[in-house]
């Protein structure tokens, strides 16, 4: 796609990067279907599209990203291996990524991390180490194991080739469906808005961009408003792919930059948006990849008339879980 604007900015990813991304994916990342829910566009009076990244490899969009970090590596650095820390989704991206290369992977996961994100990963080949989210910080355990076993460390969402893979997910979107006047993207570490937000403004400058996050682990929002970074330590939310401690960073400037606002969620709010989309558009959605559609749901994000894209982020979810989500909701 030929960008509308200009990407002069300074930053370590631009919109060049995103189409690069698009490329070298080319027939290893899927092109997620688009679907739209008539009640809602009823509800919000706009055309709603969502970009179902819970149909992409893993169940998830950090394919995108993961698969573009480690299709950048050097042959000696595959040789030597890669290591990464997520709470599951990135997790299980790296861990197929790297299979499909021949990388050998090792995943820090938290102990409480979803058993069906744990399974996965591990289905995938890459080798699990477990650690509790409440004494370690996770960042420190991998850079321990990087050093011990000379690792190459791939971040969930502050590296520049994370986010012009993840930057994808917008870009196929707003060429199937056109301009957009709003796009909605979740966010926990930012590395899929920041990266969205660049193809939205390069394709569609009009295109207003607003992140969303729990009203629980709100430190993106926070530090959106105050300028200043800002962090929390293990939110209690349901949106487990929002855990993240605070933007990176990479993303922090990169959301300061493209992003036009942030808005924020209640528990119950996720949980209505996660059932709606379960119930009226007949697809498994975990509680991160409904952040979007409860902005719009809830009224948080008020819209008339308008040409909107949400991204669902995905779709790993313990079934288990998710009945009891639904009953409590």
């Amino acid at each position: 796609m030929t960008p509308k604007l200009a990407d002069k900015n300074p930053f370590p990813v631009c919109f060049a990067d995103v189409e690069a991304a698009a490329k070298r994916l080319h027939g290893k990342a899927f092109k997620t279907p688009v679907l739209t829910s008539e009640t809602l566009n009823k509800q919000t009076n706009s055309q709603v599209f969502f970009k179902c990244e819970n149909f992409q490899r893993t169940g998830s969009f950090k394919f995108r990203g993961a698969c573009n970090a480690l299709m950048q590596l050097s042959e000696a650095e595959k040789l030597r291996g890669v290591v990464t820390f997520s709470s599951g989704n990135h997790a299980q991206a790296i861990a197929l990524a790297a299979r499909l290369l021949a990388i050998p992977a090792t995943v820090v996961m938290p102990a409480d991390a979803p058993k069906v994100k744990q399974e996965a990963t591990r289905g995938y080949g890459a080798e699990i180490i477990l650690y509790d989210r409440t004494q370690v910080s996770r960042e420190e355990l991998a850079a321990q194991i990087a050093g011990e076993r000379n690792l190459i460390i791939i971040p969930p969402y502050d590296d520049a080739r994370v986010i012009a893979g993840q930057g994808t997910a917008a870009l196929e979107l707003i060429a199937e469906v056109g301009e957009l006047d709003l796009l909605l993207v979740c966010c926990g570490g930012g590395g899929l808005l920041s990266g969205c937000a660049i193809a939205a403004k390069t394709c569609s400058p009009q295109c207003k961009v607003i992140g969303v996050e729990p009203d629980r682990a709100d430190d993106a929002a926070r530090s959106f408003r105050t300028k200043t970074l800002q962090t929390v330590s293990n939110p209690d939310t349901i949106a487990d792919g929002a855990r993240t401690p605070s933007l990176g960073k990479l993303t922090f400037p990169l959301v300061l930059h493209y992003v036009d606002d942030m808005a924020t969620v209640s528990e119950a709010e996720i949980r209505k948006a996660m059932f709606f989309m379960w119930e009226r558009m007949k697809i498994v959605v975990e509680p991160t990849g409904a952040l979007a559609a409860a902005a719009l749901l809830s009224g948080v994000v008020r819209t008339e008339n308008m040409k909107i894209g949400a991204i669902v982020s995905g779709g790993n979810v313990d079934l288990r879980q998710a009945c009891q989500l639904f009953y409590d909701s």
